[in-house]
């Protein structure tokens, strides 16, 4: 499947711009600097977010963060007909200035970090968003970024959230103690075809196995073993995605050495087998 990188422009003096666009059928995947919350008010059929392939109904709204490839392929009379889709775009200078970490918005910069995974709403809160989406678009200066920063609070508050993509890759700068976890994301990456420890992995940080694992649940929000798994899963749906190879071979090459515990762990992240994967993804 065709992918683009598409530059989406927000003007200089703006932190945020509203478009709608008419959803054209054939559209690639694509990725783009800046965030995007994108609302689809009509339609259904499937989505694609970073490696997650998921399906979609009426009113389905996510957010995403830069560099993350996404797309969404319909079904039904919407592809003849295909339907508009209501998109914000929100700055990257906003989400990275200093504004952003004070601790009264401490709950905005953690749903902007969960983007970088892809972010999907269910619920009462989405009518609600598309109000204020719609609204926003007929604001500006100050009383524009109000209204933003009221949309992004009833983001928060809406308890249907679901994370979409396997993303350890570290695409922000919000993290913090960021040089650690980087230290030990490349590890990780490095050694994905060998067994990895928690002892191995604290003692790369000079830590205790209990504080590291502390210390790092606190920083990612997952615990080290879930996380080494997620990039395993990870590396497997890119070589699924990217490369002839056979899924023996990819199994291996993720750090798992049989293909049923690969088979039962890729599954029971990606709700499919290796091979609905490929096919699907295709």
């Amino acid at each position: 499947m065709e992918f683009q990188f598409k530059t989406i422009d927000i003007l200089e003096e703006k932190s945020f711009s509203v478009q709608k666009q008419r959803y054209e059928e054939y559209s690639v995947i694509h990725a783009h600097k800046n965030y995007e919350l994108n609302l689809m008010t009509l339609g259904c059929g499937k989505r694609i977010v970073g490696n997650n392939i998921s399906s979609f109904e009426n009113n389905d709204l996510i957010l995403i963060g830069p560099n993350l490839p996404h797309n969404r392929i319909l079904n039904g009379p919407e592809r003849i007909n295909p339907p508009e889709c209501l998109i914000l775009y929100i700055s990257e200078r906003l989400i990275n200035n200093d504004l952003m970490r004070i601790k009264e918005l401490e709950t905005i910069l953690q749903l902007f970090i969960r983007a970088m995974s892809g972010l999907a709403f269910k619920g009462d809160g989405v009518k609600q968003a598309e109000q204020k989406i719609t609204q926003l678009a007929e604001l500006q200066g100050t009383d524009g970024f109000i209204a933003l920063i009221q949309l992004l609070k009833s983001l928060t508050e809406i308890e249907g959230q679901e994370l979409l993509s396997l993303s350890p890759e570290l695409l922000d700068s919000h993290y913090k103690d960021l040089d650690k976890i980087k230290m030990v994301y490349d590890f990780v990456l490095r050694n994905i075809h060998n067994p990895i420890t928690l002892d191995q992995v604290a003692g790369l940080l000079h830590m205790a196995p209990g504080s590291f694992s502390h210390f790092f649940k606190k920083r990612t929000g997952k615990s080290f073993l879930q996380y080494v798994k997620d990039i395993r899963i990870s590396t497997a749906s890119k070589m699924l995605s990217n490369t002839e190879k056979p899924i023996a071979q990819i199994c291996l090459e993720s750090g798992y050495n049989n293909v049923a515990n690969f088979n039962f762990y890729f599954k029971s992240l990606m709700k499919m087998t290796p091979s609905e994967y490929r096919k699907t993804f295709r």
